[in-house]
């Protein structure tokens, strides 16, 4: 009986064993000695168990956190959260590959030529990505804002990992690299609140009635609908110039991006008014004086 089951042992540890580790171990072998590398079954088993198993704990770890989000900072957190999985995963392929016995000292030195000029070509595409995670952690941009980026005006409706989209006034799409946004000084005219303060400037003809100029400007402003009563438009004798007495008239909003428009309706609005009251608006002058200079008449005798 004890025989029996020495053999049993024997078949098990010898052919049955043997017969899986033979096919574990069959694969690719490179170099010899420390500096060797063996690509085999068991590695590749190794290897999908670990991702498998990662990205169970990484999807638990997602729903975990976003439970109890709205649904855009959700959004905002699965965007950031794609960037770190990635980062796991090549930790986790390089921690499951030396504990299977591969030296994974050669090859991050055989690959640090590759990384390093990899990592040089996209500089760019990294800073991107960190500036969106910035970006979408503290919420210094948001989707709705209005922003002055390169001298272009644009409300933001979609935010990236690495890009920022938004509309510009003539309707066209600007896609900017949120690189742009912690290197550069961008205006936010949204950022503390969505109600901005816009003025219209207009010089008048001097000797004209400024109590008169104050009350058009301030009536072109409020028979224009957009524009708040609360705060209250005011008007700005602001400076005696060359050809003309300058004035602005100051008043809120609450629709930054339709600004140039509601100006130009506003100058429609001044430049009626000004005529049905004979208030000039002056073109710019110059006085021009001439001399004549008489030669030196000793200059003129042979």
């Amino acid at each position: 009986m004890q025989e029996q089951d020495n053999t049993m042992k024997e078949i098990l540890e010898k052919d049955i064993w043997g017969s899986v580790q033979d096919f574990l171990n069959w694969g690719l072998h490179l170099g010899q000695g420390e500096k060797s590398i063996h690509i085999t079954v068991g590695l590749v088993l190794l290897l999908s168990f670990a991702f498998i198993a990662t990205s169970f704990v990484l999807k638990m770890l997602r729903k975990l956190f976003t439970r109890k989000m709205g649904q855009e900072d959700r959004l905002k957190f699965i965007s950031i959260f794609k960037f770190i999985k990635y980062v796991v995963y090549l930790v986790v392929i390089l921690v499951t590959m030396s504990a299977a016995g591969i030296n994974v000292t050669v090859i991050l030195t055989a690959s640090a030529a590759l990384f390093v000029g990899l990592g040089l070509a996209l500089q760019e595409l990294f800073q991107d990505i960190i500036a969106g995670i910035l970006i979408m952690v503290d919420k210094s941009l948001q989707v709705g804002d209005i922003v002055d980026v390169d001298g272009k005006i644009g409300k933001v409706f979609e935010i990236k990992l690495r890009t920022t989209r938004a509309i510009t006034r003539d309707d066209k799409i600007v896609i900017i690299p949120n690189h742009k946004f912690i290197s550069n000084t961008i205006y936010n005219f949204t950022q503390n609140h969505k109600t901005t303060r816009e003025n219209v400037k207009v010089g008048v003809a001097y000797g004209s009635n400024v109590e008169l100029v104050t009350r058009l400007l301030e009536e072109a402003v409020l028979e224009r609908t957009g524009v708040l009563k609360n705060p209250k438009p005011f008007v700005l004798f602001e400076d005696f110039g060359d050809s003309a007495l300058l004035f602005s008239i100051n008043f809120f909003i609450n629709d930054s991006f339709s600004d140039p428009r509601i100006k130009s309706d506003i100058r429609y609005a001044i430049d009626r008014k000004f005529r049905a009251n004979n208030v000039t608006i002056p073109f710019p002058q110059r006085d021009v004086h001439l001399f004549q200079h008489n030669p030196n008449p000793s200059s003129l005798t042979p």
